[in-house]
């Protein structure tokens, strides 16, 4: 079955970065869109950035201009560069696997599959 397996949170003081990865296995597709999402202490699942396979990018504003998604085709792993981090990026960030989509989605429950969720702490 399709797994995503998440690596890179901790805790980084305001302003440093961080660098999160998600590799899937356990299928084969060619055309796919992977996220990430966050969800911080009772607050909603909220969406942060997504890539597609064929190339484009999606950001939410919050993190325009700090946090750069990447993909690796061949490795099915995707990346998300956090720089400038401040306090209100503290969550849990999930990546997310959509592979029955017309365009990008920023809605969690359209995404087909998850990550176990690592945690990202940015203290003041």
């Amino acid at each position: 079955q399709v797994q995503l397996e998440e690596s890179g949170g901790g805790l980084v003081q305001a302003g440093g970065s961080l660098r999160l990865s998600c590799t899937a296995s356990g299928g084969t597709w060619t055309s796919y869109i992977m996220a990430w999402f966050r969800q911080a202490p009772g607050k909603e699942r909220e969406f942060v950035a997504a890539r597609w396979s064929g190339g484009s990018t999606y950001y939410t504003d919050s993190v325009k201009g700090r946090f750069t998604i990447s993909l690796d085709n061949a490795k099915k792993t995707v990346y998300l560069q956090m720089d400038s981090l401040k306090p209100e990026d503290t969550a849990v960030y999930y990546c997310a696997l959509d592979l029955n989509f017309g365009a990008v989605e920023f809605i969690p429950a359209k995404y087909d599959y998850w990550g176990q969720g690592t945690q990202v702490t940015v203290s003041s």
